[in-house]
């Protein structure tokens, strides 16, 4: 079984609609209405449209590891997505290109990038979920963005009733974002990444992992090393699925990095002179990405803050809010969140905003 998915326990029925909480990281969530798998495409849009002749609401849920979902679970149809596999669908010398269906599990086609000499997602190793999650989220980490690599999208187009390929220019992509997000019209079937052919990884972008490869930034390294240091470094904050860590049944990390006009940046500088400066990335449109990390953890949110019925902050990673218990509540976890949010925002006056999707709460 793959560390990327939140599975059903041994022996469990899959199909029991009982709890959504055996499908998501977090381990939280109430039941389905109705609850099916879907194995290919093709099934993925008969499901949905037997949902919507039966006038239900459609939940698509893959890895589970990005989403949120209430103690009152969701009355609609939740489709499982469960197709599986990659294939090549044009090459030339310097690069290739792999058609993914949407439920492969992601850390799988990294590692089977990388075992093949195809460089380009090498960065994004370790993070679960699946596949056709990724230019929902505009998944990024490490210096490296999906967005970077993606050709296009397949996708059913709810609204039109028919399958289409979206090219990544009409894509929508930004940070922690893209025209699939919170909206209810497109199902992202398969997704094509062009990779380049090469046993390097694509220039160490990032700090951390540049010092922890021992290279400077702009430096490549072989795309094995690249990967098993991204992996370490991701268990090491808790961001690799573990069963036997609480601190990784989160969602990763709850909160983006607020992205601040000028003004708004140089107000949070002021207001926390007396802490140092705050880490932060120029950003386009001269707008600055300051570390949500170091917002919660200065407004005095630290490692291992515990909210109620156990919900805590990763005693790894102060972006992970865990149901460190097993045991906690939905509504827990997003009193623990609200707490957060309020904090900071009365303390610097920065609005952070969750990452994953809600479904049936709300902070």
């Amino acid at each position: 079984m793959s560390d990327v998915y939140a599975e059903p326990t041994t022996g469990a029925d899959p199909t029991d609609p009982a709890t959504l909480a055996r499908y998501t990281t977090l381990r939280l969530g109430g039941p389905a209405g109705r609850l099916e798998i879907a194995t290919s495409a093709d099934d993925i849009v008969r499901r949905v449209r037997e949902a919507e002749a039966r006038e239900q609401a459609v939940l698509l849920l893959a890895g589970g590891s990005n989403v949120v979902i209430g103690d009152q679970g969701f009355p609609g149809a939740v489709v499982l997505i469960r197709s599986r596999g990659f294939r090549v669908v044009t090459e030339d010398a310097d690069t290739v290109t792999v058609r993914v269906e949407a439920g492969e599990p992601w850390d799988d086609l990294v590692a089977a990038t990388v075992e093949r000499g195809w460089s380009g997602l090498e960065c994004l190793s370790g993070i679960p979920g699946s596949a056709g999650a990724t230019p929902i989220q505009n998944v990024g980490a490490y210096g490296q963005e999906v967005a970077e690599t993606i050709v296009a999208v397949a996708a059913y187009d709810r609204t039109e009733g028919k399958v289409v390929r979206i090219a990544a220019a009409d894509c929508g992509f930004a940070y922690r974002g893209s025209i699939f997000k919170y909206s209810d019209r497109w199902v992202v079937l398969s997704v094509d990444f062009r990779l380049s052919r090469s046993p390097l990884s694509g220039p160490v972008r990032y700090a951390e992992l540049a010092r922890a490869l021992g290279v400077e930034v702009g430096d490549r390294v072989p795309l094995a090393d690249a990967r098993a240091t991204v992996r370490r470094l991701r268990a090491g904050k808790g961001m690799v699925l573990d069963a036997q860590d609480p601190d990784t049944w989160s969602v990763g990390s709850f909160f983006t990095n607020p992205v601040l006009e000028r003004e708004a940046y140089e107000l949070l500088r002021e207001r926390a002179a007396d802490l140092g400066e705050a880490p932060s990335w120029p950003c386009p449109g001269d707008t600055v990405k300051v570390s949500a990390a170091w917002l919660i953890d200065k407004a005095g949110f630290g490692k291992g803050y515990t909210g109620p019925e156990g919900v805590a902050i990763s005693t790894k990673h102060t972006l992970a809010l865990t149901n460190h218990t097993g045991t906690a509540s939905t509504a827990a976890l997003v009193a623990l969140a609200r707490e957060i949010r309020d904090g900071v925002q009365t303390r610097f006056g920065v609005t952070l905003h969750p990452e994953p999707v809600l479904i049936n709460c709300t902070i």
